[in-house]
């Protein structure tokens, strides 16, 4: 983990997935990606980070706010 003095960055969990739906399903927040994402593909992208984890002993990690515990990325 590591930590600023506002957030901390830690691998995502099984656990995240109705915080990163907030996220991956917000039109705003996902124009980048061409859209949001729907619950199956929420779902995909996040077994993937997992998989990453266990396959190349890295993957992309959650930025939570300290002060709420809120997943903002």
């Amino acid at each position: 983990m590591i930590e600023t003095k506002r957030l901390y960055l830690r691998e995502l969990q099984p656990s995240d997935r109705e915080a990163l739906s907030k996220i991956l399903q917000d039109e705003q927040t996902m124009y980048a990606y061409e859209g949001a994402f729907n619950d199956i593909e929420v779902q995909a992208w996040l077994d993937k980070q997992l998989k990453s984890y266990q396959r190349n002993g890295f993957g992309l990690w959650a930025a939570v706010l300290k002060e709420t515990g809120e997943m903002i990325g």
